[in-house]
């Protein structure tokens, strides 16, 4: 029999029952539809994530203070407190591929101007923490290494801090007294919304690391090191050479912990996108469900309809059609069922995430893959449910089905 012949049987049994062949392929279609809907909040949360650990800038290398141990106790991450100001020069010195090196302090304090205070988040950086960061300003200007040298009272502003304390009024130029010492504000930096740990980044206060460790933190410890390298490739062996940099001065023998922690952007990506990777691949298997329930729709019909049509199943054997040929013509029903169901799914897909993206204003990302293997799998499913009942009609016998009731 013509392949083409066999289409149109089996096109005109499924519209025979159009109300049936509906309610067989919502399954796929629920299913489908579910799988792209989960995946694309997925996608859309790790998206969050990503764009998140960008904001901590390009080819970046982060050292904080590890952790010691004394007596058989050990005190937790960064508890040292080793990492000196001369840590940073070395680094800046002898690293090949490092671009740019910020000196990082940090403190929390209550800040204030005129008759309004706040409290915020205080960090002591060199000028090249904006470049490592990509952060530039929105008004006024950075301070400068001359400001570094002479630790001058001085400072630039976070959104948050400036629209709390001088609400729509600009800062720059204002005075910002910060534990009693007055800083000369000479910058406002953009907007950059939530960081991987889910504070806000616009809440702070960046001034010269020698001018927060002299007139605001005290000590000579810095908190850590801020390092860029010149690309991607240079992140493993500028980590390694930092490393191996910073134990031999720290004087840490074969053996012993580390007293600080190097952490490159990559690992900080990776660590913060496995929760959304888990989550995506979570949601996608729960979804899935869905398709195997579609799938074990369409057999229960495709049983009801060999069944139903065992007569007509006899007569074509009976006047030369092949077994292939039945094999072939329920096979195309259950995959054309499928198919069908895995088109609308993915259409209605499409518009759950579009929907929970404007008025739910969760994250969602759709990819083209996911939208490209739903289709394929809806087919598959077609195939792998729709064999059985195919079989089962090709094996019957011509003469026993003539006489079916």
């Amino acid at each position: 029999m013509r392949v083409d012949s066999t289409f149109k049987i089996a096109f005109r049994a499924l519209q025979r029952n159009k109300l049936r062949s509906v309610l067989t392929a919502l399954g796929i279609i629920i299913g489908v539809g579910a799988v792209i809907a989960m995946v694309s909040i997925g996608n859309g949360a790790k998206a969050q994530v990503e764009q998140q650990i960008a904001s901590l800038g390009e080819n970046v290398i982060l050292i904080f203070s590890g952790s010691v141990t004394s007596s058989g106790i050990r005190t937790g991450w960064g508890s040292a407190g080793t990492l000196k100001i001369e840590d940073a020069e070395a680094i800046r010195r002898e690293v090949p591929g490092v671009i740019a090196v910020s000196e990082e302090v940090f403190s929390t304090s209550q800040v204030s101007a005129g008759n309004q205070n706040w409290f915020t988040r205080i960090y002591g950086e060199s000028p090249e923490y904006f470049d490592i960061r990509q952060w530039p300003l929105s008004d006024g200007a950075n301070f400068t290494p001359q400001d570094v040298r002479s630790a001058n009272k001085v400072c630039v502003i976070g959104r948050t801090t400036a629209s709390q304390i001088f609400g729509s009024e600009s800062p720059v130029g204002q005075v910002l007294r910060i534990k009693g010492v007055p800083f000369l504000i000479t910058g406002v930096l953009t907007p950059k919304g939530l960081s991987p740990q889910g504070t806000d980044q616009d809440d702070i206060v960046i001034m010269p690391y020698t001018s927060a460790m002299k007139r605001v933190i005290g000590g000579t410890i810095l908190r850590g090191i801020n390092v860029q390298v010149a690309s991607p490739n240079d992140l493993a062996p500028a980590q390694q050479q930092i490393n191996e940099l910073l134990r031999q001065r720290h004087n840490i023998r074969a053996g012993r912990d580390d007293d600080f922690t190097v952490r490159n952007q990559q690992e900080i990506a990776e660590t913060a996108t496995a929760t959304s990777r888990i989550m995506t691949l979570l949601l996608g298997a729960i979804a899935s469900v869905s398709l195997v329930v579609g799938g074990i729709g369409i057999m229960n019909i495709m049983l009801v309809s060999v069944t139903e049509r065992t007569r007509e199943i006899g007569v074509r054997l009976a006047v030369g059609a092949h077994g292939r040929d039945i094999l072939t013509q329920f096979l195309i029903e259950a995959v054309t069922l499928s198919v069908i169901g895995g088109v609308i799914g993915i259409m209605l897909g499409l518009g759950a995430s579009w929907m929970l993206s404007v008025f739910a204003h969760w994250p969602t990302l759709i990819s083209i893959p996911s939208i490209i293997a739903a289709f394929f799998v809806s087919a598959a499913v077609g195939i792998f449910f729709g064999f059985y009942p195919a079989r089962e009609a090709a094996r019957l016998d011509p003469i026993e089905a003539l006489r079916y009731e």
